[in-house]
Protein backbone atom coordinates (compact mmCIF):
# COMPACT_ATOMS: atom_id res chain seq x y z
CA UNK A 1 0.00 0.00 0.00
CA UNK A 2 2.75 2.39 0.03
CA UNK A 3 2.09 3.44 -3.80
CA UNK A 4 -1.13 4.41 -2.97
CA UNK A 5 0.27 6.91 -0.02
CA UNK A 6 3.14 8.09 -2.00
CA UNK A 7 1.32 8.91 -4.84
CA UNK A 8 -1.10 10.61 -2.79
CA UNK A 9 1.33 12.86 -0.85
CA UNK A 10 2.53 13.77 -4.67
CA UNK A 11 -0.84 14.37 -6.25
CA UNK A 12 -0.45 17.93 -5.89
CA UNK A 13 2.30 19.34 -8.10
CA UNK A 14 1.68 23.09 -7.26
CA UNK A 15 2.10 22.26 -3.82
CA UNK A 16 5.00 23.22 -1.43
CA UNK A 17 7.77 20.28 -2.43
CA UNK A 18 7.36 18.10 0.56
CA UNK A 19 11.16 16.26 1.55
CA UNK A 20 10.04 12.62 1.32
CA UNK A 21 11.98 9.68 2.78
CA UNK A 22 11.16 5.91 2.98
CA UNK A 23 12.80 3.71 5.21
CA UNK A 24 12.69 0.10 4.55
CA UNK A 25 13.21 -1.69 7.79
CA UNK A 26 14.31 -5.31 6.76
CA UNK A 27 11.34 -5.21 3.90
CA UNK A 28 10.88 -8.59 1.92
CA UNK A 29 8.21 -7.48 -0.19
CA UNK A 30 8.22 -4.79 -3.38
CA UNK A 31 8.78 -1.98 -1.20
CA UNK A 32 11.78 -0.93 -2.48
CA UNK A 33 10.67 -1.12 -6.19
CA UNK A 34 7.78 0.50 -5.37
CA UNK A 35 9.39 3.81 -3.76
CA UNK A 36 12.11 3.76 -5.39
CA UNK A 37 9.83 4.32 -8.70
CA UNK A 38 8.72 7.46 -7.31
CA UNK A 39 12.22 9.07 -7.02
CA UNK A 40 13.65 11.87 -6.89
CA UNK A 41 10.55 12.88 -5.08
CA UNK A 42 10.90 10.16 -2.74
CA UNK A 43 14.22 9.02 -1.08
CA UNK A 44 14.38 5.56 -0.11
CA UNK A 45 16.56 3.89 2.96
CA UNK A 46 17.03 -0.06 3.28
CA UNK A 47 17.86 -0.59 6.84
CA UNK A 48 18.37 -5.02 7.53
CA UNK A 49 16.69 -4.74 10.98
CA UNK A 50 12.44 -5.04 11.06
CA UNK A 51 11.90 -2.91 13.74
CA UNK A 52 9.74 -0.07 13.05
CA UNK A 53 11.65 2.39 16.15
CA UNK A 54 15.05 1.84 14.29
CA UNK A 55 13.42 2.74 11.04
CA UNK A 56 12.13 5.94 12.66
CA UNK A 57 15.46 6.73 14.25
CA UNK A 58 16.77 6.01 10.81
CA UNK A 59 14.56 7.94 8.82
CA UNK A 60 15.35 11.16 11.27
CA UNK A 61 19.11 11.19 9.76
CA UNK A 62 18.29 11.89 6.71
CA UNK A 63 14.83 14.14 6.81
CA UNK A 64 15.16 17.75 6.70
CA UNK A 65 13.96 20.51 9.17
CA UNK A 66 11.51 21.14 10.72
CA UNK A 67 8.15 20.72 11.55
CA UNK A 68 8.80 16.86 10.52
CA UNK A 69 5.55 14.23 10.13
CA UNK A 70 5.91 10.75 10.61
CA UNK A 71 3.35 8.56 8.55
CA UNK A 72 2.63 4.89 8.46
CA UNK A 73 2.66 3.29 5.40
CA UNK A 74 -0.62 1.88 5.22
CA UNK A 75 -2.90 4.87 5.49
CA UNK A 76 -3.81 7.67 3.12
CA UNK A 77 -2.38 11.51 3.32
CA UNK A 78 -2.12 14.10 1.07
CA UNK A 79 -0.04 17.29 1.08
CA UNK A 80 -2.79 19.69 1.95
CA UNK A 81 -3.19 17.84 4.56
CA UNK A 82 0.42 17.21 5.65
CA UNK A 83 0.86 21.58 5.20
CA UNK A 84 -2.17 21.89 7.75
CA UNK A 85 -0.23 20.10 10.31
CA UNK A 86 2.78 21.95 10.03
CA UNK A 87 0.84 25.39 10.15
CA UNK A 88 -0.61 24.24 13.00
CA UNK A 89 2.52 23.52 14.83
CA UNK A 90 4.21 26.47 13.31
CA UNK A 91 1.99 29.25 14.32
CA UNK A 92 0.26 27.72 17.73
CA UNK A 93 2.20 28.63 20.48
CA UNK A 94 2.73 25.79 22.78
CA UNK A 95 1.86 22.70 20.57
CA UNK A 96 4.74 20.12 20.34
CA UNK A 97 2.96 17.28 18.31
CA UNK A 98 -0.29 17.13 15.91
CA UNK A 99 -2.33 14.46 14.28
CA UNK A 100 -4.98 14.79 11.49
CA UNK A 101 -9.00 13.68 12.28
CA UNK A 102 -9.04 9.99 11.15
CA UNK A 103 -11.86 8.97 8.70
CA UNK A 104 -12.65 5.37 8.88
CA UNK A 105 -14.44 4.00 5.94
CA UNK A 106 -16.42 1.16 7.39
CA UNK A 107 -18.72 -0.05 4.56
CA UNK A 108 -16.88 -2.80 3.97
CA UNK A 109 -16.68 -3.64 7.54
CA UNK A 110 -19.18 -6.58 9.24
CA UNK A 111 -21.51 -5.13 10.90
CA UNK A 112 -19.85 -5.99 14.53
CA UNK A 113 -17.17 -4.15 13.61
CA UNK A 114 -18.97 -1.25 12.52
CA UNK A 115 -20.97 -1.80 15.54
CA UNK A 116 -17.33 -1.47 17.71
CA UNK A 117 -16.01 1.55 15.86
CA UNK A 118 -19.40 3.59 16.59
CA UNK A 119 -18.42 3.35 20.29
CA UNK A 120 -14.47 3.71 19.68
CA UNK A 121 -14.31 6.73 17.77
CA UNK A 122 -16.53 8.19 20.29
CA UNK A 123 -14.35 7.99 23.41
CA UNK A 124 -12.49 10.53 24.47
CA UNK A 125 -9.22 9.38 25.06
CA UNK A 126 -9.84 7.88 20.86
CA UNK A 127 -10.77 11.24 20.11
CA UNK A 128 -8.03 13.66 21.85
CA UNK A 129 -5.24 11.47 21.59
CA UNK A 130 -2.85 11.24 18.84
CA UNK A 131 -2.68 7.36 18.44
CA UNK A 132 -4.18 5.63 16.11
CA UNK A 133 -4.33 7.83 13.18
CA UNK A 134 -0.90 6.14 11.28
CA UNK A 135 0.56 10.27 11.56
CA UNK A 136 2.33 12.21 13.87
CA UNK A 137 3.69 15.46 13.55
CA UNK A 138 6.16 17.21 15.68
CA UNK A 139 8.00 20.37 15.98
CA UNK A 140 12.01 20.25 16.79
CA UNK A 141 11.20 20.43 20.66
CA UNK A 142 8.40 17.62 20.03
CA UNK A 143 10.57 15.73 18.16
CA UNK A 144 13.56 15.63 21.17
CA UNK A 145 10.94 14.36 23.37
CA UNK A 146 10.10 11.78 21.33
CA UNK A 147 13.44 10.40 20.16
CA UNK A 148 13.96 9.95 23.90
CA UNK A 149 11.31 7.45 24.23
CA UNK A 150 12.17 3.72 24.68
CA UNK A 151 11.31 1.27 21.86
CA UNK A 152 7.80 0.17 23.12
CA UNK A 153 5.56 -2.02 20.41
CA UNK A 154 3.01 1.00 20.89
CA UNK A 155 4.93 3.67 19.50
CA UNK A 156 1.75 5.62 18.52
CA UNK A 157 0.45 5.48 22.17
CA UNK A 158 3.36 6.43 23.83
CA UNK A 159 4.46 9.38 21.84
CA UNK A 160 1.00 10.80 22.38
CA UNK A 161 1.04 10.16 25.68
CA UNK A 162 4.39 12.19 25.97
CA UNK A 163 2.53 15.44 25.79
CA UNK A 164 -0.16 16.87 27.88
CA UNK A 165 -3.18 18.04 26.46
CA UNK A 166 -2.24 21.21 26.29
CA UNK A 167 0.85 20.04 24.02
CA UNK A 168 -1.31 18.70 21.66
CA UNK A 169 -3.59 19.20 18.91
CA UNK A 170 -6.07 17.36 16.59
CA UNK A 171 -5.93 19.01 13.46
CA UNK A 172 -9.59 19.47 12.20
CA UNK A 173 -8.50 21.12 8.86
CA UNK A 174 -6.32 17.51 7.91
CA UNK A 175 -7.57 14.20 7.10
CA UNK A 176 -6.24 10.68 6.98
CA UNK A 177 -7.99 7.74 5.95
CA UNK A 178 -7.41 5.06 8.65
CA UNK A 179 -8.56 1.03 6.48
CA UNK A 180 -10.55 -0.38 9.38
CA UNK A 181 -10.49 -4.15 9.74
CA UNK A 182 -13.29 -5.69 7.35
CA UNK A 183 -13.72 -8.89 9.73
CA UNK A 184 -14.53 -10.02 13.62
CA UNK A 185 -11.03 -12.15 13.71
CA UNK A 186 -9.38 -8.97 12.26
CA UNK A 187 -10.77 -6.55 14.65
CA UNK A 188 -10.06 -8.83 17.47
CA UNK A 189 -6.54 -9.62 16.36
CA UNK A 190 -5.77 -5.53 16.22
CA UNK A 191 -7.50 -5.62 19.90
CA UNK A 192 -4.56 -8.15 21.24
CA UNK A 193 -2.54 -6.65 19.78
CA UNK A 194 -3.46 -3.13 21.36
CA UNK A 195 -3.95 -4.66 24.48
CA UNK A 196 -0.72 -6.42 24.78
CA UNK A 197 1.56 -3.77 23.68
CA UNK A 198 -0.81 -1.57 25.87
CA UNK A 199 0.40 -3.50 28.82
CA UNK A 200 4.09 -2.94 28.01
CA UNK A 201 3.81 0.92 27.89
CA UNK A 202 1.87 0.25 31.32
CA UNK A 203 4.97 -1.90 32.65
CA UNK A 204 7.23 0.93 31.09
CA UNK A 205 5.32 3.66 33.09
CA UNK A 206 5.21 1.82 36.58
CA UNK A 207 9.38 1.40 35.88
CA UNK A 208 9.68 4.86 35.36
CA UNK A 209 7.54 5.75 38.50
CA UNK A 210 9.55 3.16 40.53
CA UNK A 211 12.69 5.00 39.52
CA UNK A 212 11.15 8.68 39.87
CA UNK A 213 10.03 7.58 43.30
CA UNK A 214 13.08 6.10 44.64
CA UNK A 215 14.90 9.33 43.78
CA UNK A 216 12.70 10.99 45.55
CA UNK A 217 10.27 12.11 42.54
CA UNK A 218 6.63 12.91 43.34
CA UNK A 219 5.40 10.95 40.17
CA UNK A 220 2.97 8.28 41.58
CA UNK A 221 0.34 6.29 39.55
CA UNK A 222 -2.40 8.60 39.79
CA UNK A 223 -0.37 11.14 37.61
CA UNK A 224 0.56 8.48 35.06
CA UNK A 225 -1.08 9.12 31.49
CA UNK A 226 -3.02 6.19 30.01
CA UNK A 227 -5.37 5.59 27.12
CA UNK A 228 -7.33 3.25 29.11
CA UNK A 229 -11.60 3.14 28.50
CA UNK A 230 -12.98 3.14 31.46
CA UNK A 231 -16.55 2.23 32.98
CA UNK A 232 -16.93 6.14 33.71
CA UNK A 233 -16.48 6.78 29.66
CA UNK A 234 -18.88 4.09 28.15
CA UNK A 235 -21.63 5.65 31.16
CA UNK A 236 -21.14 8.84 29.88
CA UNK A 237 -21.70 7.54 26.02
CA UNK A 238 -24.82 5.71 26.97
CA UNK A 239 -26.26 8.23 29.34
CA UNK A 240 -25.76 10.51 26.43
CA UNK A 241 -26.83 8.46 23.43
CA UNK A 242 -28.65 5.02 25.07
CA UNK A 243 -29.19 3.74 20.67
CA UNK A 244 -25.74 3.24 21.42
CA UNK A 245 -25.81 0.00 24.25
CA UNK A 246 -26.13 -2.95 21.48
CA UNK A 247 -22.69 -1.46 20.40
CA UNK A 248 -21.05 -0.95 23.94
CA UNK A 249 -22.43 -4.69 24.77
CA UNK A 250 -20.22 -5.26 21.06
CA UNK A 251 -17.41 -2.70 22.62
CA UNK A 252 -16.91 -4.80 25.80
CA UNK A 253 -16.93 -8.74 23.89
CA UNK A 254 -14.15 -7.24 22.15
CA UNK A 255 -12.46 -5.70 24.72
CA UNK A 256 -13.05 -9.22 26.96
CA UNK A 257 -12.06 -11.29 23.82
CA UNK A 258 -8.53 -9.18 23.27
CA UNK A 259 -7.85 -9.58 27.27
CA UNK A 260 -8.02 -12.89 27.16
CA UNK A 261 -6.39 -13.31 24.35
CA UNK A 262 -3.21 -11.08 25.20
CA UNK A 263 -2.41 -13.00 28.73
CA UNK A 264 -0.32 -15.08 27.67
CA UNK A 265 1.89 -12.80 25.69
CA UNK A 266 1.57 -10.15 28.32
CA UNK A 267 2.84 -12.96 30.88
CA UNK A 268 5.96 -14.51 28.78
CA UNK A 269 6.58 -10.66 28.06
CA UNK A 270 6.60 -11.07 24.50
CA UNK A 271 5.97 -7.68 23.09
CA UNK A 272 7.81 -8.31 19.87
CA UNK A 273 4.85 -10.30 18.04
CA UNK A 274 2.51 -8.55 15.65
CA UNK A 275 -1.02 -9.53 15.25
CA UNK A 276 -1.44 -8.15 11.76
CA UNK A 277 -4.76 -7.37 10.63
CA UNK A 278 -4.83 -8.88 6.40
CA UNK A 279 -8.60 -7.67 5.76
CA UNK A 280 -7.65 -4.10 5.83
CA UNK A 281 -4.48 -4.31 3.39
CA UNK A 282 -6.30 -4.40 0.04
CA UNK A 283 -6.57 -2.46 -2.38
Amino acid sequence: MIGRLLDSLLADPAAEPLHIVVVCNGCTDDTVRIASERAPAVRVVEIPEPSKHEALRTGDQYAQGFPRVYVDADVVLGPADVHALAEVLRSADGILAAAPERELPLAGSAWSVRAYYRVWQRLPAVREGLFGRGVIAVTEAGYARIAALPPLMADDLVASLAFGPEERRVVAAARVVVQPPRTWGDLIRRRIRAATSTAQVEQHQRGADADAGALGGAVGAAHTPSARTGKADLGALLRAQPSLFPAVLVFLTAALAARRGAKRAIRQGDFGTWLRDESSRGA
